[in-house]
């Protein structure tokens, strides 16, 4: 993992709100509004989400049942259901996402840490933390670095996959592009739009600017407030790579239900376990 110093992460930061200005004035071709997708296309990209702090034992069992009917690419559930999925789900291909500084990413780097290393000790195999906002907007760039980075120390031990939540609506444009660059020079493998928790979601926007600042092949999560079949085309052509939602089930619904005509609108992704 590269090491840079806070005039590295100040001058890595500079170069990309230059080059994200450039390309916010530059002349685009127009872009799709959607992504014509099949119904197992767009389940793969679902992070099945339940966070909730209520959310029962029962709902919980209820989330992989689902995962596993629809094939999601996750569950994505807070750190005590962790071990309870990932039995549920252990003869699927579904994987357990868990959440790390949630829902404020306010706590130290090494609570952080070993958050992460609890719940991939539990069976995570994806961590979604939450970036120091407050230091972010701060201006300290060194801060949250090592705050990305010690999440992604301890995730690469095992080979799980880290995704930084930015909760682009408590920034500002430049800040949402610092937070972008940080998270990837921290080694993430996805930058993630929000939590939920917090104020406003995902936006189409957002998702584009992301691309732009991480180029293409980072992974980009749209997450907040997602709830259709449509939405989830659109923030793909956008640029994301993973759609998190507690509507999945509705949005395959919408994606499997029979068509006028008898037949149904995309295959049928139900019944044997992934």
């Amino acid at each position: 993992m590269s090491n840079f110093s806070e005039q590295d992460l100040s001058q890595l930061v500079s170069t990309a709100l230059v080059r994200a200005q450039g390309d916010s004035g530059a002349e685009k071709a127009p872009q799709p509004a959607r992504v014509k997708m099949s119904a197992s296309e767009v389940a793969r990209l679902i992070d099945h989400t339940l966070l909730s702090p209520d959310a029962t034992e029962a709902q919980i069992e209820q989330l992989c049942r689902e995962a596993k009917q629809y094939r999601f690419a996750s569950v994505c559930v807070n750190p005590t259901w962790v071990s309870l999925c990932r039995s549920l789900l252990v003869d699927s291909l579904v994987k357990v996402a868990s959440v790390v500084g949630f829902p404020l990413g306010a706590t130290l780097p090494e609570v952080k840490a070993f958050e992460a290393e609890r719940a991939i000790q539990a069976g995570a195999h994806e961590i979604d933390m939450v970036i120091n906002v407050g230091r972010l907007k701060s201006g300290h760039h060194q801060v949250v670095f090592q705050d990305v980075t010690s999440v992604v120390a301890v995730a690469r031990r095992s080979g799980a996959l880290v995704k930084a939540i930015i909760e682009t609506g408590l920034l500002t444009e430049e800040e949402k592009v610092a937070a972008c660059v940080l998270a990837q020079a921290g080694g993430v493998d996805f930058v993630k739009t929000s939590t939920g928790f917090s104020r406003g979601g995902a936006t189409l926007e957002d998702v584009a600017l992301m691309r732009r600042v991480v180029g293409p092949t980072l992974g980009i999560k749209a997450s907040g407030g997602i709830r259709s079949a449509q939405a989830v085309q659109e923030f793909v052509a956008a640029g994301a790579t993973r759609i998190g939602a507690s509507a999945g089930v509705k949005i395959m619904e919408e994606l499997t239900a029979p068509a006028s005509n008898g037949h149904a609108a995309s295959e049928d992704v139900t019944g044997e376990p992934y």
